[in-house]
């Protein structure tokens, strides 16, 4: 039996059993959930927590990665309320894009955040308090990475697997929801930018350039997940990695792209607006929460990715704008004509 079968096995034996919390366990968990909800209250305080977070602990890479993922949430966001998409999108059709975006996260943080906060305790007591993840509903499969992480501290290992959990969590909640299906997934303006590749997860640089990929069968759990890890490979490139960095240290998150265009183009004014001023706070009602993992650990979701040839987006990002730009106009004229 391999070690992580092993680790599998007590952590499976362990949540069989009923856990007793001590005082100080019990203190725990409060202090960790009312972290949670004070950070997961929009896209801006999640953002600046995973990159809070990251700056205690960049031996955690998933924190960074995850910060600068939710930078790109927050930036499609406000595309909603934006100068290009209220031309043809309803205001109903972007609330409802805007829920998806928001539940996505949301869940994603709810899940995440007390792992990470769970591993900071651990490592300020020195002992692993991984056994406080059944409490929060985290899955059996990322409690099993967690063991092995404190024992062979493997970072890229790790960073795969919380990308695998985390996406694994927003499958059924969200992609296989019928309402999002049916009002998202399946309408033609989703499936046009999928087909187009006019959406990209970008990591914008100081210097005013662009890397990342165009995102594309985002409805596939496994394309996702290998866009995860192709982001994560990206992000702690040697040649890269300071520029990121820099970037996020420096520029503060508002939602709006104009966080990074002033450095890409000449053009100093603001097309999106500021993510707070757009959307108020949503409050979020917590399913039952079902342990997504059966046992089944599929070994090609830990394969190593190879970065694509084009990972600088700059051009590519600018040009796929403009004929998303000229695609909008005439729709609106052809509307306009039809009216």
């Amino acid at each position: 039996m391999s070690e992580i079968a092993e680790i599998e096995k007590m952590v499976n034996e362990r949540r069989n059993r009923d856990i007793q919390l001590t005082m100080e366990e019990k203190e725990l968990f409060y202090k960790i959930n009312a972290r949670t909800v004070k950070g997961n209250l929009d896209n801006i305080s999640r953002t600046k927590s995973y990159a809070s977070f990251y700056r205690r602990h960049n031996e955690i890479r998933w924190s960074f990665l995850a910060s600068q993922v939710s930078r790109n949430a927050g930036w499609n966001m406000t595309d909603l309320e934006g100068e290009w998409f209220p031309k043809i999108l309803s205001k109903k059709e972007r609330k409802i894009l805007f829920s998806t975006y928001e539940r996505a996260n949301w869940l994603i943080f709810s899940d995440a955040y007390p792992q990470l906060l769970v591993y900071e305790y651990s490592n300020q007591v020195g002992k692993p308090y991984f056994h406080m993840l059944k409490l929060f509903s985290v899955s059996r499969f990322i409690e099993s990475e967690w063991e092995y992480y404190w024992r062979h501290r493997e970072g890229n290992r790790l960073v795969t697997a919380q990308i695998i959990n985390e996406q694994n969590i927003i499958q059924k909640p969200v992609i296989e929801h019928p309402f999002y299906r049916k009002r998202v997934f399946q309408r033609f303006f989703y499936n046009l930018q999928d087909l187009l590749h006019f959406s990209s997860a970008i990591f914008p640089t100081l210097e005013g350039r662009l890397y990342g990929f165009s995102v594309h069968q985002f409805t596939k759990l496994d394309a996702r997940i290998e866009l995860g890890k192709k982001l994560a490979s990206l992000l702690f490139h040697n040649s890269y990695y300071d520029h990121f960095l820099g970037f996020s240290n420096k520029v503060e998150h508002t939602g709006s792209r104009f966080d990074y265009e002033q450095y890409v183009s000449e053009r100093r004014f603001r097309n999106t607006p500021f993510l707070r001023t757009t959307y108020p706070i949503i409050r979020h009602t917590q399913d039952n929460r079902i342990d997504w993992y059966r046992g089944n650990r599929y070994e090609k979701w830990f394969d190593e990715v190879e970065l694509d040839e084009q990972i600088e987006l700059t051009n590519w990002y600018l040009r796929k704008q403009k004929q998303m730009q000229v695609g909008i106009l005439i729709e609106e004229i052809l509307r306009k004509n039809k009216g």
